[in-house]
């Protein structure tokens, strides 16, 4: 039996327990009485990836984009013909699964047999099957999934700004890749890919519910072998991305009844302790809820000038080599908005921000932070999410109290400047002139 190590946070009342299977996995459990239980099996995998080798290889190896999502929708599939999403139907588990940037995580809920649905998990993402035709199948399915996602007005919105905020970083990569290159993807392919970042060691268990860790423990012993031991090393160099935003304003013309909008802000300036970078998203956070909630000035001028609905969102996203923050709505007259936001954040500069709207912020923020504990599923993606970035979401309350309101000006002067801002517009058919 594996030591498990206890992580608490007494303010909170909320724990793990935290081991290393025999196997090499990591494996974290946090106890919650609660009626479904909620398990993620994750490797540290994704889009940008698509550069690497073994630590003994001389040579990198250059992949095909999309391929890290081509994998996960071929990893359901078995070599019995039997898929796994009819195994779970047997075991009562919801299963789904998905691909980011830098991870792939698949995942299920139940609220009964837990130890079958776990043992369904980890057993299909251990045992790949591709073959040629399978692969030529699936790039038929994943052809019409990239066509759809073109289709899509806030995928399609989100894609060309991150084109227009970067010029060589790979966040510029689309997760599902191209046509052309799914084109590309072989059987051989997928084993390679899958055989390096699939290894258990690159690999993370989160169980969270009403579950104890000699029992997550117990399926892994039944289902898992030993992973051997090696290193990979990614080419995670994005060349010389200059600080300033690549293309200042895009446009794209979908079927949508209005225009859409969404005002991209580049940071470049990206802590390299992972407690930092945290420190740095949630003060963001709380210098949008100032700057953009319904309580705000911008708000309520763009909705009594109707150049907005009732929904104004916005929110950040920061990793170890990359960061933005997104203002998003729908209006008749983005370019409008455009100016109105480059006129109001100035005006706030100058004006300074309000002391009591950062402490009202700061609670809201707080308050969402704690509520997310009340969720086996936010739990375990937050943590997951967090974990692979060097962090700890039990230490996410504490940072947040640390925040300072002459911290979140000085990100507000250091952010917000002309120059890294971009501008991406879906408008209507035959709109787009």
């Amino acid at each position: 039996m594996s030591t498990y190590l206890l992580k608490e946070n007494k303010m909170l009342d909320e724990k793990y327990y935290t081991f290393t299977h025999k196997s090499g996995l990591e494996v974290f459990v946090f106890p919650k009485k609660m009626t479904n239980t909620y398990a993620i099996f994750a490797t540290r995998y994704g889009a940008v990836d698509n550069k690497f080798k073994h630590a003994n290889d001389k040579e990198f190896t250059v992949v095909p984009d999309g391929i890290a999502h081509f994998l996960e929708h071929k990893m359901f599939e078995e070599e019995s013909g039997v898929d796994a999403f009819e195994r779970y139907a047997k075991t009562g588990g919801n299963a789904n699964a998905f691909t980011g940037n830098n991870l792939t995580g698949y995942i299920f809920s139940c609220t009964e047999n837990f130890k079958e649905n776990l043992e369904v998990l980890l057993d299909f993402v251990t045992h790949p099957y591709f073959t040629e035709q399978t692969v030529a199948k699936e790039q038929g399915i994943i052809g019409q999934e990239i066509k759809m996602y073109e289709d899509h007005p806030g995928v399609r919105m989100h894609r060309e700004l991150m084109k227009a905020l970067y010029k060589k970083n790979k966040m510029r990569i689309d997760i599902a890749g191209t046509k052309e290159s799914i084109a590309e993807i072989t059987a051989e392919t997928l084993y390679k890919c899958y055989n390096i970042f699939y290894n258990l060691r690159n690999m993370t268990l989160c169980v969270c519910g009403d579950v104890e860790p000699q029992t997550v423990e117990a399926v892994c012993d039944k289902v898992l072998t030993t992973a051997e031991e090696f290193n990979i090393v990614r080419d995670t160099e994005d060349g010389d991305e200059p600080r300033e935003v690549n293309v200042k304003r895009t446009v794209c013309a979908l079927d949508v009844s209005k225009p859409l909008f969404s005002i991209g802000i580049k940071d470049m300036d990206i802590p390299r302790e992972a407690r930092k970078r945290t420190k740095k998203a949630y003060a963001t956070e709380i210098l949008d809820e100032i700057l953009f909630s319904q309580s705000s000035e911008f708000y309520n001028d763009l909705y009594s000038k109707n150049l907005i609905g009732q929904d104004l969102s916005s929110g950040c996203e920061i990793g170890k080599n990359y960061s933005f923050n997104v203002i998003s709505s729908e209006s008749s007259d983005p370019d409008k908005v455009y100016s109105l936001f480059l006129d109001y954040v100035e005006k706030m500069k100058r004006e300074g921000l309000d002391k009591e709207a950062f402490e009202l912020s700061k609670r809201t923020v707080y308050a969402s932070n704690i509520k997310s504990f009340d969720s086996v599923e936010d739990i375990g993606n937050n943590f997951i999410f967090n974990y692979f970035d060097g962090a700890d979401i039990l230490d996410t309350p504490e940072i947040i109290s640390s925040i300072t309101y002459d911290y979140v000006c000085e990100l507000f002067e250091s952010t917000f400047k002309e120059e890294y801002y971009a501008l991406s517009i879906v408008v209507p058919h035959g709109k787009d002139k």
